[in-house]
């Protein structure tokens, strides 16, 4: 939700040079995660998200006991990891929206129906989502055998990538805190070098203040959430809102005045069902649209409750039904 309102207000306060930063948000948010994911995978064997909850990768066919966190990940399940926490979620949510402009345009479209583009798509909307519920299910299967002690890994992207999540240790977290680059002497003065180092602290200083801020986020996200959820929004509207009037007390069932019928979806004229329901502005009752104009037309008072009325103090009322 960061990034994504982040890039928002960016784009809509300069559209014309800053726009392209929401067109393209796919594109520039999968780049950064490439880029924070790659960090966290070189530096600490784990994603972002794993390396907050103190977990570590180690590959599932290794060595008995894991190599420090600081040591990295073998080649092959590091760019196998790196592919699967960015590429997937990139994928998915790109399919998503294709998913939902389909959809869109199948509602609106001018192909004929008879088309071979509109029968592929059409196929293709039916089948997505049981494509999304085997998706789904693996996940959920590989989820309850993690829960069980059948397998090793929650998820079936770790298994994708050869790799299982375990505790860090205290010889972990000292690894990492005291793993610094290491320079030779003819490195020292190079500028490519010095360029890449830069580099990498600045990255490592981005990564290292999102890893801090993250906590603060997430609770400043989650107020964020109940504060404009519906139900508190009824809430504040309901403290806040300007009490109902009452209804008028001092009734005047003198001569010519009518009495209210028990059922309120009653005329109190002509005693039937409204038809046309109008109301008083001046008191407030309802009563069908005949009844009332040729009374208050004879009379220029409401009939309940006596109260002076003019012809334009009739206000029609609409149901959604009509």
């Amino acid at each position: 939700p960061c990034p994504v309102f982040s890039l928002q207000v960016l784009a809509e306060s300069n559209p014309g040079r800053l726009g392209w930063l929401w067109r393209w948000f796919d594109e520039v948010y999968a780049v950064l995660d490439l880029l924070l994911q790659q960090h966290y995978l070189a530096t600490c064997s784990a994603s972002f998200s794993e390396n907050f909850y103190s977990l570590k990768r180690v590959p599932l066919r290794g060595r008995q006991r894991p190599a420090l966190a600081a040591a990295g990940l073998p080649k092959k399940q590091h760019w196998r990891s790196l592919l699967l926490l960015v590429l997937v979620p990139y994928l998915k949510g790109k399919l998503e929206r294709l998913v939902a402009s389909l959809r869109e345009e199948d509602e609106y479209s001018i192909h004929p129906p008879s088309s071979s583009w509109k029968r592929f798509y059409r196929a293709f909307l039916a089948a997505y989502p049981f494509v999304l519920m085997s998706w789904e299910g693996w996940f959920l299967v590989q989820q309850l055998c993690y829960i069980l002690g059948k397998a090793q890994h929650h998820s079936p992207l770790l298994r994708l990538a050869g790799v299982r999540l375990v505790r860090l240790t205290a010889e972990d977290i000292q690894s990492l805190e005291r793993k610094v680059p290491v320079r030779t002497a003819g490195q020292a003065h190079s500028i490519t070098t010095r360029v890449q180092s830069a580099a990498r602290r600045a990255l490592g200083g981005i990564a290292f203040s999102l890893s801090s801020g993250l906590a603060v986020c997430v609770f400043f996200l989650q107020f964020l959430d109940w504060w404009y959820s519906s139900e508190n929004q009824e809430t504040i509207k309901s403290l806040t809102a300007l009490p109902t009037p009452p209804p008028p007390l001092h009734l005047d069932h003198g001569e010519g005045s009518v009495l209210l019928p028990k059922l309120k979806t009653l005329c109190p004229l002509c005693r039937k069902v409204r038809v046309n329901a109008t109301a008083l502005s001046t008191s407030g009752f309802v009563f069908c649209y005949r009844c009332v104009y040729g009374y208050v037309k004879a009379h220029q008072r409401c009939p309940v409750t006596g109260y002076a009325t003019e012809l334009q103090h009739l206000v029609k009322l609409y149901s959604p039904e009509s």
